[in-house]
């Protein structure tokens, strides 16, 4: 890991586990002998609104803003969200966003289309896109997507597997573990071998 502070923002709807996957990688930054702190902004979160959360990251934090262009990575649990947090993405940061769209109330009363082009846009941005909900389903839980995509985004940083999977353990109930641990190995492996890794 580098001398400097690393941000996350991890953003989502309600009941996606944005805010488990954000403990869970501070748990791993901790763990790992760093300072970590975790800011949470709930929209309507039980009512499917919007969830952003940062995580920050390094040798000292000592603020948890995270302006437009700072973010080192943004973390999109779902396409319509990722388009929306783009702006917060530093020129050189890195996207990894779940290949799902949640269709807002507007957009499921037809009151509002869906953004055209979603996919394309955030390609062209240089996003990776998870098919979370399918490694999750694989593993044998599609509630486990939200671990998928951190295994996803684990392939970016510095921590060892070891690390992710000693925060798995100690953050989910005993009967799913095994379960997440599956997801996030399959997240990993899914990008690295998008990278060629």
């Amino acid at each position: 890991m580098s001398d400097r502070t690393t941000t996350v923002l991890l953003c989502g709807v309600g009941g996606q586990g944005t805010i488990l996957a954000a403990h869970l990688l501070a748990s791993v930054a901790l763990g790992s002998g760093l300072d970590a702190k975790v800011s949470e902004i709930h929209g309507m979160a039980q009512r499917g609104g919007a969830v952003t959360t940062v995580v920050r990251f390094g040798p000292e934090v000592r603020s948890m803003v995270c302006d437009e262009g700072q973010a080192d990575y943004v973390v999109s649990f779902e396409l319509i969200e990722a388009l929306r947090n783009l702006p917060f993405l530093a020129p050189e940061g890195t996207m990894v966003a779940s290949d799902e769209v949640i269709e807002p109330t507007s957009v499921a009363c037809g009151r509002a289309p869906l953004p055209p082009r979603m996919r394309q846009t955030l390609e062209g941005h240089g996003a990776l896109l998870v098919p979370a909900d399918a490694l999750a389903r694989e593993a044998g839980n599609p509630k486990a997507s939200n671990v998928a995509l951190l295994g996803a985004l684990s392939a970016s940083l510095g921590f060892p597997a070891e690390a992710w999977e000693r925060a798995v353990e100690a953050s989910v109930p005993p009967k799913t573990v095994d379960v997440n641990l599956r997801a996030l190995a399959a997240g990993r492996g899914f990008a690295l071998t998008a990278q060629g890794r």
